[in-house]
């Protein structure tokens, strides 16, 4: 997966979450779900797009 559809995948998770809180609530079932899958692909895109080095 690229970094650039990962990021439309965030947006609109994100998006969603927002909007399903706003109609229910944020300890909502769903809304909590939703933010776990945020959470994912946020880490997700972390680790494709870091360039960890190590000195040593």
């Amino acid at each position: 997966m690229c970094a650039d559809t990962l990021l439309k995948d965030i947006e609109n998770c994100r998006k969603e979450m927002v909007e399903l809180a706003a109609k229910t609530s944020l300890s909502n079932q769903r809304v909590v779900a939703m933010s776990t899958k945020l959470d994912h692909l946020l880490n997700k895109y972390d680790h494709l797009t870091s360039k960890k080095t190590f000195v040593y």
